[in-house]
């Protein structure tokens, strides 16, 4: 392997995981067509679609761990709602992984898509006074919550992601947690539903262990560096970017899906 392959891995991983960590999304949404696209531009070996989630995988798992890590003081991090989100998506998670290769490719894109557009709007609707509220008085529907991140678990288990850009405008708009502590706790959720997926990977031999070692030591460095940034800057920029974030992701699955 030659310095411009380990520097080009690098980079990716580590533009992807100081997003990751500024906005609280597990970043493979924009790691994912860096890693398929960007390698072969450079004259270097492609990866396969395998090889790429499966050091997506590893690499979020390194990149929301390290973020978390920087908002585990001036609670930022709601353990109730990490508890019954995380579980959730969890249980979810899984019970999408497994029913995957019941449903035909389409259907499975389709799905996604659709709940991809669904956060694109929600991201969209006015959030007033949403960080005006102290964080020790945050309170949330706890039922409603859990039955989201099992919905949001399925769906990202089915198409095999995290699913974290979609929880972020649920937390944001449907349970009305302030900004900082979503991004915060998506992070922290996130992680845990990447357990799973990073452990699936690895124990079916998908992980090419050499650039997933680099994009993981870029994760470690980058990541609380975005972590950093969100906690100084302006949430309502914060939720700006997010919301062009989520709808250039809902963009680019629908194109995917209609040509």
């Amino acid at each position: 392997m030659d310095f411009e392959f380990i520097l080009i891995i690098f980079l990716i991983g580590f533009v992807g995981s100081y997003i990751s960590g500024m906005l609280g999304v597990g970043g493979s949404i924009i790691k994912y067509p860096m890693l398929l696209y960007i390698p072969p531009l450079f004259g270097l070996a492609a990866f396969s679609a395998h090889e790429v989630a499966g050091i997506s995988a590893v690499q979020v798992f390194f990149a929301t761990i390290a973020g978390v890590w920087v908002y585990r003081k001036g609670g930022y991090l709601n353990k109730s709602l990490i508890a019954y989100m995380g579980v959730s998506i969890l249980i979810g998670s899984f019970i999408g992984g497994y029913g995957s290769k019941l449903m035909p490719e389409d259907a499975i894109n389709i799905v996604y898509g659709a709940l991809a557009l669904i956060a694109a709007v929600m991201m969209f609707i006015p959030k007033k006074g949403l960080d005006d509220i102290p964080l020790d008085q945050v309170r949330f529907n706890k039922p409603l919550a859990a039955i989201l991140a099992l919905v949001v678990g399925v769906a990202a288990g089915i198409v095999g992601a995290a699913g974290a850009f979609l929880l972020v405008p649920i937390m944001l708009v449907v349970l009305k947690i302030p900004t900082r502590m979503t991004i915060a706790s998506s992070l922290a959720i996130t992680f845990i539903s990447s357990i799973g997926a990073a452990v699936g990977k690895i124990t079916t031999g998908q992980v090419d262990y050499y650039p997933a070692l680099i994009m993981v030591v870029a994760s470690l460095i980058a990541s609380p560096l975005g972590a950093m940034t969100g906690k100084k800057v302006n949430t309502k920029l914060l939720q700006i970017v997010l919301a062009v974030l989520i709808l250039a992701t809902a963009v680019k699955i629908w194109t995917d899906i209609l040509f």
